[in-house]
């Protein structure tokens, strides 16, 4: 049997740390038993934890200590989490899978999973702002400051409300990249973001070259998300298949076609990693999970 690659073990690494911090984090929310339950339902045992990860690649890429990136990993999760949960309800989505399982107002109910999503975003600002003798304030600002922005009416709170305008209508591509920026990229570009403000004397030209990586990514993650919801299975998906056609949704396979969508998350792709060329061997890490990101099969 092959021995796992680099990024496998990386991988597996940073899941098996960001759910540890994360279910150490929820069980301090003991003020309310259902509640509690429901976040942890909701956020533990499931998902690639590609945020977090991106988190921790960008820290290790610039030589930090990975212990300065839990806060941000755990912060980044916690919004994911929330906003899955949101995703979901009957009044957006209206789904009833994810990850595998029934969806958290599925499990509970439509006023516990509200409350939940709710909790989960008030704690990653917790998290994020809870101080540490490592954690510079500025830095820690700038990572509160990036967090709430990609979560907001310029972030994704405003892509998923374009989102929802434009089901059953007419798009174009370049109307479907604004939104997606927003919806999904904002979240991955603060992802990379936090990463690197965990690491002291970050420079300008590194952070341009992280936001490019980022962008490029985010749009790429979007795009292998439409192909899967064509070519994948509910199984493997861990949520419905072809729900985006059953919703009616704008997808860049509907505009494109499924071969083009390809092409043009493989030169997202190529444009990633051309963007860390002023890195050396240290991004490494990254450069293999952007590919991972376009390649991945679930």
């Amino acid at each position: 049997m092959d021995s796992p690659s680099k990024l496998a073990r990386f991988l597996e690494s940073c899941q098996r740390r960001i759910e540890a911090v994360l279910s150490d984090e929820i069980k301090q929310c003991e003020a309310c038993h259902s509640l509690q339950e429901a976040m942890a339902y909701a956020c533990l045992g499931g998902g690639k934890r590609v945020r977090p990860v991106l988190v921790y690649g960008v820290n290790q890429a610039l030589g930090g200590d990975i212990v300065d990136a839990d806060q941000p990993a755990a912060a980044v999760e916690f919004i994911h989490s929330y906003s899955l949960v949101h995703d979901d309800l009957p009044a957006m989505d209206d789904d009833d899978l994810r990850r595998g399982k029934a969806t958290t107002h599925i499990a509970f109910n439509e006023a516990v999973a509200i409350l939940a999503g709710d909790a989960l975003q008030s704690l990653a600002f917790t998290v994020l702002a809870r101080t540490s003798p490592s954690r510079p304030a500025r830095a820690q600002l700038m990572q509160i400051q990036t967090l709430a922005a990609a979560v907001g009416a310029n972030g994704m709170a405003g892509g998923q409300c374009l989102d929802f305008r434009a089901t059953g209508s007419q798009s174009s591509l370049q109307a479907l990249e604004a939104l997606h920026r927003l919806k999904t990229g904002a979240l991955i570009r603060a992802s990379v973001l936090l990463g690197a403000h965990s690491v002291a004397g970050v420079t300008n030209r590194q952070l341009e070259d992280f936001k490019r990586y980022a962008d490029c990514i985010g749009l790429a993650f979007q795009i292998q998300d439409d192909i899967l919801d064509v070519t994948g299975d509910t199984e493997s998906l861990g949520k419905p298949q072809g729900s985006d056609r059953h919703n009616d949704k704008i997808t860049y396979v509907s505009l494109l076609g499924l071969e083009q969508a390809k092409s043009k998350a493989s030169k997202l792709t190529d444009n990633a990693v051309s963007a860390l060329s002023n890195f050396s061997s240290e991004a490494d890490l990254l450069r293999e999970l952007a590919t991972f990101i376009t390649n991945r099969a679930n």
